[in-house]
């Protein structure tokens, strides 16, 4: 399906701490490939890349540690806008939105905290918001959630889903 360059340009984003959705995006954008979240982790598999935490490859984790916050209360949303606002550590939260949803969720995206962090944010089909691919035991700041809230009901507005 893609070229040995390609695959070469894959394993380059990989290397710099992109997650499955950005390759995945990046792929469709600058190969002119559809391939779907899934198709994209298969490529990763078969070509024995490791994805990274990108946040864990810029900062050590006893910075990250001592940065971290109290998780958020149960049902604080935790999704959000495509972020132009703040540069990540800029004291800012940036939020984007997967141009192709992972499969079993309403809507999903990345986030950077305020602290630099990067995950994934999702939907559930029930409703539900919830984090993925941050570092384990990873808390956002809890000043930050104000503003991720905003952004995620501004994004869903967006989306026709509130």
């Amino acid at each position: 399906m893609l070229t040995d360059l390609q695959k070469k340009q894959v394993a380059a984003w990989v290397g710099e701490g992109l997650s499955l959705a950005q390759i995945q995006t990046k792929i469709g954008e600058d190969f002119g490939v559809s391939m779907t979240y899934m198709d994209v982790r298969f490529l990763v598999d078969d070509l024995d890349l490791e994805l990274q935490d990108a946040a864990s490859a810029e900062k050590p984790t006893e910075e990250k540690t001592a940065t971290a916050a109290p998780e958020p209360p149960a049902g604080a949303p935790e999704e959000t806008v495509p972020a132009q606002d703040a540069a990540p550590g800029a004291g800012g939260v940036s939020l984007s939105t997967d141009a192709v949803q992972i499969p079993g969720v309403i809507a999903s995206g990345d986030v950077t905290f305020s602290d630099g962090v990067r995950g994934k944010w999702l939907i559930d089909q029930s409703g539900r918001p919830g984090l993925a691919e941050f570092p384990e035991g990873y808390r956002p700041p809890q000043t930050d959630m104000p503003e991720f809230q905003q952004k995620l009901v501004a994004e869903l507005r967006k989306l026709g889903l509130a």
